[in-house]
């Protein structure tokens, strides 16, 4: 037999794989994913979405560079600082980090509102009562009452009182059009993408490029440590980040290995 785990069937067997396995993020997060179509929350496409952010990760060292580190600073000073954040989430968001999305939601004082490309009622319906089996008390995106200007799809379809009306949001496996639309609309945009070179990450206020189970915790930490600043210290972190550095440290992570 292999020495390789066997990767578990249920998320309630997700300890079968050792945290000291060299592959255990890889591990962990296909096995979320692929649990997360066979209940309706991920689409098949989120497949191949996962695999093309695990090459990226395996290029960065699966690690948080610091410039990851310092964009996850950042954007917890930008919700502290907001009037309306909002963390939309979509079913590779939902089948990896629900948990963790509800405790950033709770540290930064933010609303959660799902948001899909390929939207259907049931699976709307599915990924607010997951979120809610984690903890979640009110998950928006389902009255869609809003549109963002400028998409010819379902992504375009929001709540007014969420993204809507929004002036923070996080974006986390962002489609790269959607992120262009809401940075048009004025809103200060955070974008978790493993791809320095994408759009989504070309057009954030804060790209944080990373994985995203390791940083929504990331953010997370940072928005518990910032919890007493006052809004001068806020506003100098904020200041002080400028996302096209950010972008250049990643992609020589990435090239180089630096």
């Amino acid at each position: 037999m292999s020495d390789e785990p066997q990767i578990p069937v249920s998320p309630d067997d997700e300890t079968e794989i050792p945290e000291s396995h060299p592959r255990y993020e890889s591990l962990l997060t296909r096995h979320r994913i692929e649990h997360g179509v066979d209940i309706g929350i991920t689409s098949r496409q989120g497949l191949i979405a996962q695999g093309r952010g695990e090459a990226y990760d395996y290029l960065l060292g699966e690690r948080t560079i610091e410039s990851a580190d310092d964009a996850a600073r950042a954007a917890a000073a930008h919700f502290l600082l907001a009037d309306h954040p909002v963390i939309s989430v979509n079913g590779n968001v939902a089948a990896l980090v629900p948990g963790e999305v509800i405790a950033l939601a709770e540290a930064a004082g933010a609303d959660i509102e799902v948001n899909l490309f390929n939207r259907t009622r049931e699976r709307m319906e599915t990924i607010a009562d997951h979120l809610s089996e984690h903890g979640a008390e009110d998950v928006k995106g389902l009255t869609a009452d809003s549109e963002i200007p400028g998409l010819d799809h379902a992504r375009a379809k929001v709540d007014a009182d969420g993204i809507g009306s929004a002036d923070v949001v996080l974006v986390p496996l962002e489609d790269g059009d959607r992120a262009q639309a809401l940075s048009a609309m004025g809103k200060v945009e955070v974008v978790i993408d493993l791809n320095p070179l994408s759009r989504s990450a070309q057009a954030a206020s804060v790209p944080v490029v990373d994985n995203i189970i390791r940083a929504v915790p990331n953010i997370t930490r940072h928005a518990r440590e910032l919890q007493d600043a006052d809004e001068s210290e806020l506003h100098a972190i904020v200041e002080s980040f400028d996302p096209e550095t950010a972008l250049e440290a990643a992609e020589r992570a990435i090239r180089r290995g630096e």
